[in-house]
């Protein structure tokens, strides 16, 4: 499993429209965006890393009120018991119309023999 996984996973459900990296197609008035932040090793023992951990930006785009909109996806994500590690309204960007709001997300998965 990987976090981008089980992001597309929980989210999908919302109706959002979600897309890796950028968004590829001219975007509608509300969309998720999912960046890769980090991938490490965490808890080592015999000089074996036991866990690997992914991090992972949602950055949500709506022309009108996010709220209910980063409402819905937090409890999805807390649903799916996802590490919330940071959340922060962004800004508005005045060229596009669009608020920006960016959700920070981890998770570990025990590393396979």
């Amino acid at each position: 499993m990987s976090l981008l996984e089980d992001l597309n996973t929980c989210l999908r459900p919302l109706g959002i429209p979600i897309e890796t990296g950028v968004f590829s197609e001219a975007p509608p008035d509300e969309y998720l965006v999912i960046t890769p932040l980090a991938d490490s090793f965490g808890l080592h023992a015999d000089n074996t890393p036991l866990y690997d951990v992914q991090e992972a930006r949602l950055s949500l785009f709506a022309k009108g009120s996010y709220t209910k909109q980063k409402t819905a996806i937090l409890r999805a994500l807390l649903g799916a018991d996802l590490y919330i590690t940071d959340r922060r309204y962004i800004g508005h960007e005045d060229e596009t119309g669009f608020f920006h709001y960016a959700i920070d997300v981890a998770q570990h998965y025990e590393q396979e023999e």
